[in-house]
């Protein structure tokens, strides 16, 4: 294995000529281009950091700070040196055994923590640089009874609890290094800290499989795992750091390829705040250590190449304490930052190279023409952004020490710890609630948000993700047979006979329809059932950032709105006095909401009207109420329904597939976690609807895997009360305006879901529902012809859809609910949540009040 880079022969000299010329002409470099610059030295190297320094100065006075480089000054916090890989070249890492030895603990002991921090406060520190190896209780049984020696699920827990303590009584920022991180990890950590990161290191996937690469026999340095990682942090609105390590062994090509793929994420969240362009240095007792040192040209060259490549407003920076005294080089490539860099700490990676001092540091950056300046963790960029980027939670420590004209560090602030709490007076009403009959046409004046072009991540990149998998496919199975399977025993349907039937048409289509209409009588009988129902979405500020959805509002948005407790139990009272069984409640993610506003809705539904079935909180909203209490999703649920809920509903599924799921949305849970949540669920005796929603980015075989994941779980748990049709409104969906959704589902393919779903569910699922707000009375009719044999709730206030561009109304009476079933050939029978008897005094209220509602919105005074 070689540390330096290579590629065969050198470039040409035609290839540099021609790389170098289009680099100093601003023309888009491809990889091969970047590789050859990479190998850029002399005067070549000369011309190549000119241009990029270039590039850097036009983004630092686009930015508002021209010629000003920046650092972080911080403490340098190692949580715990165990890890569960085996880097070939890291003296960070160590043995349970040594630590014993030493006198140390598998872990720093809170004490330990806050006594670095507090040290750095008195010294002006404004950083807690928390760095920590991988799950190290996963690999070392000592870690994990350290951590439930002290009361930690696991190693996220405590750096959880650690940093609200750095937060509250020292008031240092931590910035979270904690290795590889799932999204629910993400979430867990968001609210207490303001940045986070991982080094990227490299893409090539040899270091780490090959026997005697730098990488191999460490599980997290898999290429596809930390990249997953960068866009889980994008997703979930992280201002993340990042980087690569050069000289370990890879080839200018795979160099080059590593900082494309840095790009790409870059550009398709807008969360990559830093990009780190370290230099290997061997380090003593190492597998590593005869290495050679990446070279000081590999190192400025590499600068130059990410600067080209990552554009005029990226932020890059290079370790000051790895290059001796050739900061004035770094400078002159494109660097805008040097780092944290610690007064009291060692860089307990590199503890053989110490940091400079400040002052030096400033004189050499003076020396290439540039005032150095202090910035916090988390950079100006997103400090001005503000939110989602920032959790209101960490609002208050950041304005304690931030600049708000700049973002970056006031100088005279005073570092000092504040309260982290949950915000004030989250029920607070406000904003408008009479969405379910009066929008486009008031408050809103246009068909998409201001920050349309930012807030949903790259839009190009999103064509890109979408266009395979909208691919369609061509299917040879016969469809007569797949039709003879189906009517003989659906269980036995092939996945190969499935899509040909998702696929079918005209007479085929008529046929397959029959064949579910078929077994639906035979499950459930021609009764249609109904339930009286109210919807009631309490809030829809939501930054989460989903793609299909028109309903979500920033908090300044005219259409935004929150409603208080009471608010919310108003509207259960009324549902009850007109007949309704069942609320069904739902809301944005609110970032002032705390992790037991969840629990204070249902508490006050019951305590209003005991008799309410509550349905509530999508698998989303229970994450979020999870992470956000640092409960695990166990946990929070049993203290859900100890507060009043009965079942959740099963939405914020969309399509169980991740090709599809990171197009439709930008920071929903992904698809384990959505299974993680309902199963967990179901254990717990607390039973769900499932869904789909279908005609946007998806194909035939995204239905089927869907389908057939549904099926799995409820073979397992039992727990899903029904299956819900969601078919995609398109009008005013974000994903739909940037020309990237079709436009919904043509009604070939309602019905043919519609019927696939009654035959692969079958006989695990007995209930399909039709939604009548999507598809209007015609369209419900025509699928209880098809399968179907729920038609939903009577809903009474629908904001969702209705925002979304649905143009059939937000109430349906029992009468109209009934119309459609007879429109059908069926009878019509109300149903509780459970599909249960309705009692008899429900029943007689619901007739009594059914089509003269009272006044139900809006609640809110003028």
């Amino acid at each position: 294995m070689t540390t330096s880079a290579t590629s065969g022969t050198g470039p040409t000299e035609n290839s540099m000529r021609r790389a170098l010329k289009r680099a100093r002409d601003g023309v888009a470099l491809d990889v091969t281009e970047a590789a050859v610059l990479l190998q850029a030295r002399g005067a070549d190297l000369e011309d190549l950091a000119a241009s990029a320094a270039r590039v850097r100065d036009a983004g630092l006075e686009a930015a508002g700070r021209p010629h000003v480089i920046t650092y972080s000054k911080s403490v340098f916090v190692p949580l715990t040196r165990l890890c569960r890989d085996k880097c070939h070249y890291c003296t960070f890492v160590t043995v349970p055994g040594k630590l014993r030895r030493a006198g140390h603990g598998m872990f720093l002991s809170p004490d330990e923590v806050l006594d670095i921090a507090r040290k750095g406060a008195a010294l002006g520190c404004k950083e807690a640089l928390i760095t920590l190896g991988d799950k190290p209780e996963d690999r070392w049984p000592e870690a994990r009874e350290w951590l439930d020696a002290h009361g930690y699920d696991d190693t996220i827990a405590y750096v959880r609890a650690i940093s609200i303590r750095i937060l509250e009584e020292t008031g240092l920022l931590p910035h979270l290094n904690p290795g590889v991180m799932s999204w629910t990890d993400f979430q867990r950590l968001k609210p207490v800290a303001p940045s986070m990161g991982m080094m990227l290191e490299t893409t090539a996937t040899r270091l780490w499989s090959e026997p005697g690469g730098p990488h191999h026999g460490s599980p997290d340095k898999e290429p596809a795992v930390r990249l997953r990682v960068l866009e889980d942090a994008g997703r979930s609105s992280v201002p993340f750091t990042s980087g690569i390590l050069i000289g370990i062994g890879e080839t200018y090509e795979e160099r080059a390829e590593s900082l494309f793929a840095l790009r790409k994420v870059a550009r398709a969240y807008h969360g990559v705040q830093e990009l780190i362009i370290q230099n290997f240095r061997a380090k003593p007792d190492t597998a590593m250590r005869a290495a050679p040192d990446a070279e000081l040209d590999e190192l400025v060259a590499t600068v130059a190449v990410a600067r080209h490549l990552m554009g005029p407003s990226a932020c890059l920076q290079a370790p000051p304490n790895l290059v001796e005294d050739a900061h004035e080089r770094l400078i002159g490539a494109g660097i805008d930052d040097w780092g944290g860099v610690s007064p009291l700490t060692i860089d307990h990676v590199n503890p053989e190279r110490p940091w400079p001092e400040i002052e030096r540091l400033a004189e050499r950056s003076r020396a290439a023409g540039f005032e150095l300046r202090e910035r916090l963790c988390v950079y100006p960029e997103f400090v001005r952004r503000g939110e989602p980027w920032l959790d209101p939670r960490l609002l208050p420590h950041l304005r304690a020490l931030a600049d708000p004209e700049t973002g970056l560090a006031r100088p005279d602030a005073v570092v000092e710890g504040h309260p982290w709490q949950e915000p004030d007076e989250v029920f607070q009403p406000s904003g408008r609630t009479d969405l379910h009959r009066s929008i486009d046409t008031e408050g809103r004046t246009g068909d998409r948000r201001d920050d349309f072009d930012e807030v949903y991540g790259d839009w190009e990149a999103l064509r890109e993700a979408a266009a395979p998998g909208m691919a369609p496919e061509r299917i040879d199975t016969d469809v007569r047979e797949a039709l003879r399977t189906a009517a003989d025993d659906p269980t036995r349907l092939t996945d190969d006979q499935a899509l040909a039937l998702l696929h079918a048409d005209g007479p085929a289509l008529d046929a397959l329809c029959a064949v579910a209409d078929d077994v639906r009588r035979s499950v459930v009988g021609d009764e249609v059932t109904y339930i009286v129902t109210r919807n009631i979405n309490f809030t829809n500020v939501c930054y989460t950032g989903c793609r299909f959805c028109a309903f979500a509002q920033r908090r300044t948005d005219a259409d935004a709105y929150t409603l208080s407790l009471d608010q919310v139990a108003d509207r259960a009272q009324q549902a009850w006095e007109v007949g309704a069984v069942e609320v069904c409640m739902q809301g944005g993610i609110h970032p002032d909401l705390p992790g037991t506003a969840y629990f204070d809705i249902a508490r006050a539904v019951k305590e209003r009207v005991p008799g309410m079935h509550v349905h509530a909180f999508s698998p989303m909203e229970v994450v979020n109420g999870a992470t956000r209490t640092g409960l695990s999703i166990r946990e929070w649920l049993t203290a859900a329904k100890e507060a009043g809920l009965d079942t959740i509903p099963g939405t914020a599924a969309e399509i169980l597939d991740d090709e599809v799921r990171w197009v439709l949305t930008k920071g929903k849970l992904p698809a384990a976690t959505w299974i993680e949540v309902v199963t967990t669920a179901h254990e717990l005796g607390i039973r769900s609807s499932s869904t789909m929603m279908y005609g946007h980015v998806d194909q035939p075989r995204h239905w089927l895997g869907h389908l057939r994941t549904l099926a799995r779980i409820q073979q397992r748990t039992g727990g899903f009360t029904e299956f819900v049709t969601l078919p995609f409104v398109h009008t005013n969906a974000p994903v739909y305006l940037a020309g990237i959704a079709r436009p919904g589902p043509t009604m070939r393919d309602n019905r043919a879901v519609t019927a696939m779903a009654r035959l692969l569910l079958h006989p695990h699922i007995p209930h399909i529902q039709t939604s009548w707000v999507k598809l209007g009375a015609e369209g419900a009719a025509e699928m209880l012809r098809s399968g179907a044999d729920d038609l939903g709730g009577t809903l009474m206030e629908e904001t969702i859809s209705r925002m979304a561009g649905s143009s059939y109304g937000s109430y349906k009476s029992v009468q109209d609910l009934v119309a459609v079933a007879a429109a059908a050939g069926r009878p019509a029978r109300p149903r509780t949540t459970l599909y249960g008897e309705v009692p008899e005094e429900r029943r007689r209220t619901a007739a009594a009040s059914d089509g003269h509602l009272p006044e139900l919105l809006p609640v809110l005074e003028d």
